[in-house]
């Protein structure tokens, strides 16, 4: 076993990967950033270094630099987590070219996977079910039409190199081809460097259902049962469960051979993930593969709590080249369990980001409750990363307990200071279409407007519709109460503040388009004496690793573009002038 690992990663898969290195009498090596400087993982590790400043591009996407610390601090290997270099073949390599041990799979098994047009190929081959597609890469929008002439509309277009819901468009008609063409092969160029896509039929309504493997350097290859993820917005996932509510025990068994020939098939050597998408109506069996996940997933913690098996010391000891110490026949799966994701959005305000510094926090706890998490208490946020900042666990005997747990866990949740998925989980406790376990990937856009959901308080005195709000104790007749205490503009002290849900959309006041938060220009989609009308997009803004479309409000003409693609714009600066 190793004496010395490096965390090449941040937030609360760090935490994670450092307790489980604690457990097992392994030094933690922290890595962290300007803004991370008082993060919990880089205060938890038993080592930290610092390796750049906020971006990403120059702290933690910077590969040499982390293998510069690594061989500093003395560390054997290096866990990648999930993102940024986690899926990098190049990282990997370059990790073994200088003497440190990779904890993940060999590079040609993430190169092989994290193409979808050769993972597509190599599976078909394998002999794993697949959703009827373009063999390789298409190099126009006339194709995806004539895709969609002969396999009927809607398709879909994804980019190669994609990946969490980034360089995927849908084709509704042939209308939408060259729209989808574009949008696809502009997000694979521009989160990939690799622009090349391909199309397949999409499923309007599928179940997205994963399998997590593990297979050793040895040859041993066991499942541990699937994961149901199909509750996402813009393809990014929100909840997951172990087990799929529309998963029975042959649809099980035939996934999971699947998902080991697909492991087979590369000559997969850690942990892993396969992804398949279920059409719902249809007979047990039918299920197509999606992709493959080369490192550990964001929503392993429910597999851990069924099946017992800590799934991160396991990656660990394979890279170490111990073998897997147990079979797939004593893989077992007791009770249910269901995460949620607690990330810095606005639900109200269409999963607006959110980052900033939270005031008060504070864990639910008690039996069948986990939280993993970036904080311990207030902290920050930052918004140069993704919006996930903690993650809620729970198992019950059954999946009616897993969810009385979670509504408890979810009353007790406390955060604030920013905005936050939490209203969007509470709400959906009350939607018959969740609690009976019927939902499919279409969820978020059918339900939406049906949900009950409560806007945010954004500070520890709030923000509610406009008003200034604060929590205060009052006693009557003995008992306690909590209520919170609105006024209008100043009731509470300090200058009047915009209330957060006026600020999503773009401020066109005396014609300016302004920038609705912070971010990076993805692309600008007009230029001067271009006409507009009202509603129409006149830029992409990238915030906290997700795209918006920021919309002129007001018809015209455009008079001035200031921004151009790859530049930083700060929240209420004049992107486009309209007259």
């Amino acid at each position: 076993m190793f004496e010395k690992v490096l965390i090449a990663n941040r937030g609360e898969i760090s935490v994670r990967v450092i307790r489980a290195l604690r457990e097992m009498g392994v030094t933690s090596v922290a890595v962290y950033s300007d803004p991370d400087r008082e993060a919990l993982h880089a205060r938890l590790a038993d080592e930290a270094y610092h390796v750049g400043p906020a971006p990403a591009t120059e702290s933690y996407l910077d590969a040499q630099s982390l293998i510069e610390v690594a061989k500093r601090s003395g560390a054997e290997a290096v866990h990648p987590g999930y993102g940024f270099l986690a899926e990098s073949a190049a990282f990997a390599r370059a990790v073994e070219g200088a003497g440190l041990v990779w904890i993940g799979p060999h590079p040609e098994a993430i190169e092989a996977m994290g193409s979808k047009v050769e993972s597509r190929r190599m599976m078909a081959k394998a002999g794993v079910p697949m959703v009827p597609g373009t063999e390789g890469s298409i190099g126009s929008a006339k194709q995806v039409r004539l895709f969609g002439e002969e396999h009927g509309f809607p398709v879909a277009v994804k980019a190669s190199a994609g990946g969490g819901g980034k360089g995927f468009a849908v084709a509704g008609d042939a209308s939408e081809a060259a729209s989808a063409f574009g949008r696809a092969s502009r997000e694979g160029e521009a989160y990939f460097g690799d622009g090349s896509v391909y199309v397949e039929k999409y499923l309007p309504a599928p179940r997205h259902v994963e399998i997590q493997v593990v297979r050793d350097r040895h040859g041993n290859a066991v499942h541990l049962g699937e994961r149901d993820c199909s509750i996402q917005r813009r393809h990014q996932k929100l909840v997951e469960e172990c087990p799929s509510p529309a998963i029975d025990p042959t649809m099980r068994e035939a996934m999971g051979e699947a998902a080991l020939a697909a492991a087979e098939a590369v000559a997969y050597d850690n942990v892993g993930t396969v992804e398949f998408l279920v059409q719902k109506g249809e007979a047990t069996g039918e299920f197509y593969f999606l992709e493959m996940n080369t490192r550990i997933q964001v929503e392993h913690p429910v597999t851990e709590e069924v099946t017992g098996i800590d799934i991160v010391k396991t990656g660990i000891r394979i890279a170490a080249g111990e073998p897997l110490p147990f079979s797939q026949q004593e893989v077992s799966w007791q009770g249910h369990a269901i995460e949620v994701r607690l990330n810095a959005e606005d639900p109200s305000n269409d999963f607006a980001p959110s980052p900033g510094v939270v005031t008060a926090y504070e864990e639910p706890g008690g039996p069948g409750v986990r939280v993993d998490s970036s904080l311990r208490g207030p902290g920050v946020v930052a918004e140069s990363y993704d919006p996930l900042f903690a993650k809620l666990i729970v198992h019950g005997a059954d999946r009616r307990e897993a969810l009385a747990r979670l509504r408890r866990a979810l009353a007790e949740f406390r955060v604030e200071g920013i905005s936050t998925t939490l209203p969007f989980y509470r709400a959906i406790l009350d939607d018959e279409t969740f609690v009976s376990g019927t939902y499919t990937t279409g969820f978020i856009a059918e339900r939406m407007q049906r949900l009950q959901i409560q806007p945010t308080t954004t500070r520890e005195t709030g923000e509610v519709s406009g008003k200034r709000s604060r929590e205060v104790e009052v006693e009557v007749n003995g008992k306690l109460f909590k209520v919170r205490v609105f006024g209008g503009e100043g009731a509470s002290g300090g200058p009047p503040r915009r209330a957060r849900g006026e600020t999503r959309r773009a401020s066109t006041s005396e014609g300016a388009v302004k920038a609705p938060m912070q971010g990076t220009i993805v692309k600008v989609l007009v230029e001067e004496g271009q006409d507009v009308v009202a509603d129409e997009p006149v830029c992409i803004l990238e915030a906290m690793k997700m795209e918006s479309e920021v919309r002129s409000q007001k018809a015209g003409t455009v008079s001035e573009v200031r921004v151009v693609a790859g530049q930083t714009v700060r929240s209420g600066d004049t992107l486009i002038s309209v007259e």
